[in-house]
């Protein structure tokens, strides 16, 4: 008698299919939001680079310039030696013992990767999921130093911080915490990165928005956050917390210390938890301005700010190392109570634990080589070169924007971009109206079909109405980037005049 077969094939279904995910279907909250840095141009120049990548095109350039997004070794930076050498014995330990590790590697990198791995064993395990406690002691050690409390151990306890893959998850837990319902708002600066005005309402809030001041560099006023409160409530949304950006993104505008202290106080007076986005503290250009942490402000108020809820974010993709890819990051977490630990924690553990490679990058982050140690004159020449570059390429985009007809640029004090102000023509505008797109939308489309330089319109990022902008980084490399502020005014003026 033959054996029946195990492997029995499903009946053939009589009813007609029906399909349970279509558009139609999915949550409007998924539909509703849009991230505008990966959005509509980003998807328009990758149908470009596979027009370049087929060798069939009449395109007028030869390659796409991506500043639509701080990735910096995507336009040629050079990551740093210290993290790569190091990450390299972590991920292939078996070269600690080969015999002349010695030779080819300093003894800091060496001894530093024997550390982890004696904390993490592998990089292919799990850690505990707010992170490999000698990264968080090292986070711990960076924020006190400084801040200027490096010998005070209160100041930043390592249970306070909760690694993670890059801040925006981080910024995304946190905001899961505090939405509860529509009812529900966000304050967000306008302009804002877009990453708030995207999970804001995806988690089910209402982002309330407060403008920064153009005129006065992008300044942040105390009454234009007392009108978005008012007009909030008015509206029956409660504020519950503010995000800040300092440096700010997209505008690279820097806070002051006594702004910091008023947005304190303002938070204070009106019950809100902050949530303070310092991913570009090390990216300062201006001697004038700077970078002070929240928590140092907030630490130097006394005791009776110890009510005030504070959220601090930092990541490995900014700064001088632009390690993007690696994702990591951190939230320490200060006057937060004990059972909204427990309950972030117990998001942290959906994940199981962030990567550890990006953990591991947050810990050479934070505790790079010292003055003595066999790898610090690369480190210190490595990252001085970059972080010197990046302060002349701020400086060239924005002396060479406000050269250009109808194009004006504040100078970016800090962060990797600049947010200048186009004036475009009225036939454009209503061009992009038929087209029903913003006219910096067109203005931006144009822009990469015609240069290959892809950038992010303004209205991706709000803006005042009537206004028109663009962001773009600064990260193409010194050389490229004269080309490439070249071609813009080019185009810029050949845009003005088809549509005047």
């Amino acid at each position: 008698m033959r054996a029946r077969s195990l492997f029995l094939l499903p009946k053939r279904s009589t009813t007609p299919s029906r399909r349970v995910l279509t558009h139609q279907s999915l949550p409007s909250s998924i539909k509703n939001f849009t991230y505008a840095v990966r959005g509509v141009l980003l998807d328009r120049a990758e149908d470009l680079e596979r027009q370049l990548a087929s060798g069939k095109h009449d395109l007028p350039f030869d390659h796409i310039v991506y500043c639509n997004i701080g990735n910096p070794q995507q336009l040629g930076q050079k990551g740093l030696t210290w993290i790569a050498q190091v990450l390299s014995l972590l991920v292939n330990p078996a070269m600690l013992d080969h015999p002349k590790v010695s030779e080819i590697y300093p003894a800091d990198t060496i001894e530093r990767a024997k550390h982890y791995l004696k904390a993490c064993t592998s990089t292919g395990s799990y850690s505990e999921s707010k992170g490999v406690a000698a990264v968080r002691e090292e986070v711990a050690a960076f924020i006190r130093a400084r801040d200027g409390f490096a010998d005070d151990a209160s100041y930043c306890d390592p249970a306070n911080i909760y690694l993670s893959n890059g801040a925006s998850p981080a910024i995304q837990a946190c905001l899961s915490l505090i939405i509860r319902s529509e009812a529900d708002g966000i304050m967000i600066s306008i302009p804002q990165y877009p990453l708030y005005s995207a999970t804001i309402p995806c988690q089910g809030g209402t982002a309330v928005p407060y403008y920064l001041d153009e005129a006065s560099g992008w300044g942040l006023n105390v009454a234009e956050l007392r009108r978005s409160v008012a007009e909030a409530r008015g509206k029956g949304v409660n504020p519950r917390a503010i995000v800040v950006i300092n440096p700010g993104n997209p505008t690279g505008s820097c806070l002051s210390e006594k702004n910091i202290e008023e947005i304190i106080q303002f938070a204070k007076d009106e019950g809100l938890v902050i949530l303070a986005d310092e991913v570009y503290q090390v990216n300062i250009y201006t001697e004038k301005k700077p970078f002070v942490s929240f928590k140092k402000v907030l630490t130097k108020m006394g005791e009776a700010y110890k009510d005030v809820e504070l959220l601090s974010f930092h990541s490995t993709s900014k700064g001088v190392i632009g390690e993007c890819g690696k994702r990591g990051g951190y939230v320490e977490m200060t006057n937060i109570l004990p059972e909204v630990h427990q309950q972030y924690l117990k998001l942290a553990t959906l994940n199981l634990c962030p990567n550890l490679i990006g953990q591991l990058t947050m810990g050479l982050l934070v505790n790079p080589p010292k003055v003595g140690d066999p790898s610090y004159e690369v480190y210190a020449k490595e990252h001085d070169q970059i972080l010197q570059s990046m302060k002349r390429r701020s400086e060239l985009v924005t002396s060479t924007l406000n050269k250009v007809e109808g194009v004006s640029c504040l100078p970016a004090e800090g962060s990797m971009y600049a947010f200048p102000n186009i004036t475009l023509p009225p036939k454009a505008v209503e061009e992009a109206k038929k087209q029903g797109k913003p006219a910096d939308t067109l203005y931006c489309l144009d822009l990469l079909s015609e240069t290959g330089l892809c950038v992010v319109p303004g209205s991706g990022f709000g803006q005042v109405d009537g206004t028109w902008h663009f962001r773009t980084t600064i990260l193409p490399q010194e050389e490229e980037l004269k080309e490439v502020l070249s071609k813009f005014e080019k185009f810029h003026l050949k845009f003005l005049e088809k549509y005047n």
